[in-house]
């Protein structure tokens, strides 16, 4: 019992930590409907599982060599374990000077973005903090010039590692904001999240106008129209379950596979609504989720972003347990064409698929890019030259059924030329070409329209010839199409494909050899 007296000590110091900011910080958290981080961290993490780092670390007041007063600092790490699976854990703590980085004790932030580098394990970003303050000059006695520190060298690291997630869970601004961007996967919880480089002040501040945060930062913004956090959730509990379902598909890093489960799903399943699914009428659209659910194991499939580019569907899922990347066109939203949107998400989940090592499952209905004034405004042009390029690049096991339509430069953004393993198939409902018989047929027979006593009648008549040799068979006769499938046999190609990529895949464990992620 010789150190009894410092045992003690230690337990009173941890004590105090757990007070946080105290009474009053605490209850201003709990007025504006957010948990407290350490509320935070016991709900994501197993059970008893949390290894705290740094708990003595923070503000001391000593009277005559004896500590009278503690703030702790606010930002919380730590390891844990989700679902068994370790990761590091960094929470800010808003209750202490809302999580100001002037509040910062020593180099909490830095070790803890070093830690998953280190130990080679997933990073979670429990983000409820501001960034710089003004406050910083007074206490150094002096401004400085920013600089790209060792965080910043090693942010793109850590992606290039590691499954990152970040979840805003209060209004984030500065330095935190763009965390919430460094990473593989963002979330969001409405009613208490905003995400900002800086706030109303100083939105004030610089252009003369006021604005509420709410109007600046939450989902309306970032999620539904910019796309720069990826999935909203009604409650924090939401977002945490929305973390363990995304880190499930992962692997721990990019050496390893990502993780099988024990399948639960008849691998040679041929549901027989598969065959009425796509409608003859070509301008009629149909439900593409009914599509997933027929043919990927059943419950399995994780949507990410989906309320932006809505014309793209993707997200993770299962075939057989092992877990895949999958995408398919959406006809509700823009007839599944291809907008900047929607592109700028697809070469994000490309890459990190490509990353961490999951095959890509593509459901093609691409009428092509987006055209119309708009879209030249928004630059459709250079976008599509980043989509061939990020496919191009990618190396993952690739298999793509052809649902319905394939057209233009959006369609042969989806082939990667025999580079990597690579299968593509078509249903007997699909159409494609260099870009659409209508239309189409006004632009390249236009003298001969014009010339014709009936302008309209000589359209539809090159039109109805075009279509009379549109059939999918013609293509297959001339093998510009691997096969032409029963579409009921799709689940069990699938299942065939996924199984054989698996060897190939882990010849392509580490760092990739593609794209890098870009956030």
């Amino acid at each position: 019992m010789v150190w009894q007296p410092e045992i003690e000590e230690l337990k009173r110091r941890r004590e105090l930590a757990a007070r946080m900011g105290g009474p009053e910080g605490i209850a201003r958290q709990r007025r504006r409907g957010k948990l407290t981080v350490r509320e935070r961290i016991e709900r994501l993490a197993d059970p008893g599982s949390f290894q705290e780092i740094g708990a003595l670390a923070g503000a001391a007041t000593y009277e005559d060599d004896r500590l009278v007063d503690f703030t702790p600092s606010n930002m919380v790490i730590g390891t844990c374990q989700i679902s068994g699976r370790k990761v590091v854990l960094n929470g800010g703590d808003f209750t202490v000077r809302g999580g100001a980085a002037d509040a910062a004790v020593g180099n909490k932030h830095g070790f803890a973005n070093h830690l998953p580098l280190q130990w080679r394990i997933p990073y979670i970003r429990l983000l409820d903090a501001t960034g710089g303050s003004v406050r910083t000059f007074e206490q150094i006695g002096r401004t400085y010039i920013p600089d790209a520190n060792p965080y910043c060298a090693g942010a793109n690291q850590l992606l290039a590692t590691v499954p990152v997630v970040s979840l805003a869970l209060g209004s984030v601004a500065g330095l935190p904001a763009v965390e919430v961007c460094l990473s593989h996967f963002s979330v969001m919880v409405k009613g208490i999240s905003h995400v900002f480089p800086g706030g109303p002040p100083v939105v004030k501040a610089a252009l003369g106008y006021d604005i509420s945060k709410e109007e600046l930062g939450d989902e309306r913004t970032q999620v539904f129209q910019s796309g720069v956090v990826d999935n909203l959730a009604e409650t924090e509990d939401e977002a945490f379950q929305m973390t363990r379902r995304f880190l499930s598909y992962l692997p721990q890093n990019v050496w390893e596979m990502p993780p099988r489960t024990e399948p639960d799903d008849d691998p040679n399943r041929r549901d027989e609504e598969l065959l009425s699914i796509i409608p003859r009428q070509r301008n009629r659209p149909y439900n593409p989720y009914k599509i997933l659910r027929h043919v990927l194991d059943r419950d399995s499939f994780f949507e990410i972003a989906p309320h932006y580019g809505k014309s793209r569907i993707l997200g993770f899922a299962r075939v057989h347990g092992y877990p895949v990347g999958v995408m398919i066109n959406n006809p509700m939203y823009l007839g599944g064409s291809m907008d900047v949107a929607a592109g700028s998400k697809v070469i994000r989940f490309l890459q990190l698929c490509n990353l961490f090592h999951l095959p890509m499952v593509y459901f093609a209905d691409e009428p092509g890019f987006m055209v119309g004034l708009e879209a030249q405004k928004q630059g459709i042009v250079r976008a599509g030259a980043k989509m061939v390029c990020a496919t191009q690049q990618s190396r993952m096991p690739w298999i793509t059924f052809v649902i319905r339509q394939l057209y233009g430069v959006a369609g042969q953004c989806h082939d990667r030329a025999m580079r990597g393993m690579f299968k593509r198939v078509a249903w007997p409902s699909g159409y494609w070409g260099s870009m659409h018989i209508e239309g189409g047929a006004s632009a390249a027979y236009r003298r001969e329209i014009d010339s014709a006593p009936d302008p309209e009648a000589k359209r539809q008549e090159i039109e109805r010839r075009l279509k009379a040799i549109a059939s999918p068979f013609r293509t297959a006769e001339a093998f510009n199409i691997e096969d032409i499938i029963d579409p009921r046999d799709t689940r069990p190609m699938l299942v065939d494909f996924i199984e054989s990529a698996q060897p190939i895949l882990k010849t392509q464990l580490g760092p990739t050899c593609g794209p890098p992620f870009m956030p």
